[in-house]
């Protein structure tokens, strides 16, 4: 099980910022092609990236890049190079249809089997409704077998669409943008790959960020994406199952064991009845706080 639950960008090829992120308690590293690099510096950034995967100790990070959209000439040469000394995943923007993927795939299988990797080694972790072609796709993104999880974003889905802003006066995501997010989460746990939340750009709005993250988990995502060293400890302790909610697992579990050995599938259980969809919450508590050690 690859825990995810803060996913954290590191711009570009910036030495201090891996250093500093390499400090944090995020599960993954996401090193920032596309956005963070200017079209001058692709080139160049793409090299150092590469050497900090062939020397650099992630020390048991996820080791992600987020490479620029494949029907680039730099997401091509990202591919090209990255797959010599490959991270454990990419990040693919501005993804349009599952096609892409597959042929993706079939490159990054080729990469594998010419550097001597067995395949597949890297996975793929998606933004699927950055464009509004992506958005209608959205279920069909994870059928390439490499997509280990579906994200989404709301600002180059705005530009895309031409929105002047893509939440309220209440901080609230507009419609479009809710239903992006909705879709994600669905068409993810659908395919059984993580949901995985997207940024919160307000980095200095920690009390906005730990409700959103609150809601998040609430609905089904298990985890987010990060911009700011700050905001990763908010993010990791909301996604973390809590004492008194292993707890509660571990005894309903017992409790469900113990009905089923008397024939009963439905059963009451702290004033409520409870049947399969409860007991199978429960076991994804039990299976996150044992990946986490806790």
């Amino acid at each position: 099980m690859q825990i995810r639950r803060s996913s954290h960008f590191v711009p570009g090829a910036n030495e201090k910022m891996l250093l500093k992120s390499l400090a944090t308690e995020a599960d993954s590293l996401i090193l920032d092609l596309e956005d963070a690099v200017t079209p001058e510096n692709k080139g160049s950034a793409r090299k150092i990236i590469c050497e900090w995967l062939d020397t650099v100790d992630f020390a048991g990070k996820e080791k992600v890049v987020r490479i620029n959209p494949i029907d680039t000439d730099w997401g091509n040469a990202d591919v090209e190079e990255l797959m010599e000394h490959p991270p454990d995943a990419f990040l693919v923007p501005k993804v349009n249809t599952a096609s892409e993927l597959r042929s993706l795939d079939e490159r990054m299988t080729r990469a594998e089997q010419i550097h001597g990797h067995s395949s597949p080694t890297v996975k793929l972790l998606v933004l699927g409704t950055e464009t509004p072609t992506g958005t209608l796709n959205i279920q069909s993104l994870p059928q390439c077998p490499r997509v280990d999880a579906l994200s989404w974003g709301a600002e180059d889905l705005s530009a895309a669409i031409g929105a002047r802003r893509n939440r309220d006066e209440n901080n609230i995501y507009l419609d479009v943008f809710r239903y992006s997010r909705v879709v994600t989460l669905l068409a993810a746990t659908a395919a059984g790959v993580q949901p995985l939340d997207t940024v919160y750009v307000n980095y200095s709005d920690p009390e906005g960020l730990r409700a959103e993250c609150r809601e998040s988990a609430d609905v089904g995502f298990t985890g987010k994406m990060t911009i700011h060293p700050s905001q990763i400890e908010i993010v990791n302790e909301t996604f973390t199952p809590t004492a008194e909610q292993i707890s509660e697992a571990e005894e309903l579990l017992q409790c469900a064991k113990d009905n089923h050995e008397q024939g009963i599938q439905a059963f009451s259980f702290k004033g409520q009845m409870v049947d399969v969809p409860h007991l199978t919450q429960a076991r994804h508590i039990l299976e996150m706080a044992k990946a986490l050690k806790i």
